[in-house]
This record gives C-alpha cells, structure tokens and sequence, in this order.
C-alpha cells in the first residue's frame, strides 16, 4: 500500500520583489493589469462622483476586474462614477478574517466598528492618473461620518505568474503614501500557495479542507475545477489536499510579508494625531529589502 503524501511540491521559493518606490498606479480591466504614471495627472474631479453601492454591485465589479478574482467580506461600499453614472471604481472597506490585523495598528478602536481594513481597491482604465487618491479621500470622510476611525491597508510586493505570465505585477503602496498613511512595516512573513489561476489558497481555506469544516465543498469544487480529482469516498480531507495541490501545480512562495499602513480619521490633524497606534511608524519604503533582491 503506497503511504500518502504529506506535502506538495518542491520547497517554497523566495521571489524578486517590486520596488516601493515607483510612482505608477495600477488600473484594472478584466483582471489584466495596466498603469498610470502618478505625474501623468488629468484627474478632473468635476467630472466624478462617489456614493456606497450595493453589495451585489460591489462584488460584481471586484470578480470582474481584480485579478484575483475574489470579493473580500465587506463592512462599506463604495464606487467610483462618472456623471453618466457610469461606474468606474469600487473601494471595499472590509473585514480581515482575524481581529488581531486591526488592534495590532489601533489598540483603542473597536474592531469591525471603529477600525477596518481597506480590502479592495480597483479603479478601471479609464480612470486617469491621481484619481485613487481623491476617491479614497471621499471614501475616507463618508465612512468617518459613519463611526469609522481608523483604516488599516496592505500592499503586496510579491508578483505572481502563471506559466510565465504575469498576472499580478505587486502593489507598491504608492497611493497610500500619496495619502498620507502611516507606514507600519511589514506584516508577518509566511508561505503562500499560489494556484493556477493565480489566486491564492488561504491557510484558512486548506484548513476547512483537512478537518471537513464548514466551506470546505467550495474550496474543493473550485481545486476541481482547476483539474483536480474529486475526493473520493471516506478519503480524509488532508489527503486529498495534498495530491489536488499537486494535480493542479500549486506554487509554494516565500512571502516576506506585505507592506502596512494606517489611516487614523478625524476631522482634524490634531485629532487625528491623538488616535493611538499599536505599532512604531517609520520611513515610507523606497527599496527592497536587501536580502530579497531587486
């Protein structure tokens, strides 16, 4: 009887990072990436509106265009519309799937309530350059009329490819430095598993796989998909995992954990300098870390 096995593919591997200092921004249109130079301008803001948008509208926009594919837990929606009303961005302001990601940057604030993570931000191509700052300028005041004080956001400096092709270029965090964010360091370091289609298996999702919890049937039919073999009758979900990731060529990458920033909301600069934050603030990123390459 052959034993099962335990792990995927080879060990994971260390990849180039992008440079945090380039001043491009990113667009989106059918989760291909394009850019704007942040001295392009153009930016009229006479011609632009934003509003929250539904949940249906919100989720629709991000599936389409974000090249991950997926829609986050959202807490605030809000688009980005031209005066035809025709929608050209989606910010989603969200809940992460642990608490600790907002208390860890703002002790004092009630998390999911008070504080939130600024999970998705996708404006289209036809957006021109500065446009990101002026949305999240508005997106920022109308959710601190609401109770909201603090936002926390990431930026992910790691590309992905599949089959040599590039499907996510790394997100620098230029706009959040554009808007005056705290800058935080980085998150903690992990191993990703990157599927074919680019998105990544979360450590949460695989555990609802090994130990049958609820979601799990999601998770597998989408490795399916992605041609896997369906799980067959009585086989333990950690078993299964192991050979669908490697029916699928799953990638195991190093991260060195994403850039973080904060956004302490207030009516004023005073104000906001009074909202307390759990970690040192420093210098804004202009290289990559030594040790990981350019």
């Amino acid at each position: 009887m052959t034993a099962a096995p335990t792990s995927f593919g080879p060990s994971p591997r260390t990849v180039p990072e992008v440079s945090p200092s380039s001043e491009w921004c990113q667009r989106w249109a059918g989760r291909r990436h394009t850019w704007r130079h942040t001295s392009a301008g153009g930016f009229d803001p006479d011609r632009y509106l934003v509003e929250p948008v539904s949940e249906s509208t919100a989720r629709r926009w991000v599936v389409e265009h974000h090249y991950s594919g997926s829609y986050p837990a959202a807490s605030r929606r809000y688009g980005l519309l031209d005066r035809e009303r025709t929608l050209l961005g989606v910010c989603v302001l969200g809940i992460p799937m642990s608490a600790t990601v907002l208390t860890n940057v703002f002790p004092d604030l009630e998390p999911m309530s008070e504080s939130l993570e600024l999970s998705r931000l996708v404006l289209a191509d036809a957006v021109p350059g500065n446009g990101e700052s002026w949305f999240l300028a508005r997106v920022f005041a109308d959710a601190l009329a609401a109770g909201v004080r603090g936002v926390v956001a990431f930026a992910d400096p790691v590309p992905r490819r599949i089959d040599r092709r590039l499907v996510f270029p790394g997100h620098r965090g230029v706009i959040y430095m554009a808007s005056n964010a705290a800058y935080l360091g980085r998150a903690t370091a992990r191993n990703l598993t990157v599927l074919r289609d680019g998105r990544v298996l979360s450590d949460r999702s695989a555990q609802k796989v090994r130990r049958d919890e609820r979601g799990h049937a999601h998770v597998e039919k989408h490795l399916v998909a992605l041609g896997a073999s369906s799980r067959r009758a009585g086989q333990a979900g950690s078993e299964w995992l192991v050979e669908a990731l490697n029916d699928v060529g799953a990638t195991r990458l190093r991260h060195r954990g994403n850039h973080r920033y904060a956004f302490p909301l207030a009516p004023s600069a005073r104000q906001r300098a009074r909202i307390r934050l759990g970690l040192p603030a420093g210098r804004y990123p202009r290289s990559v870390d030594a040790d990981v390459g350019d």
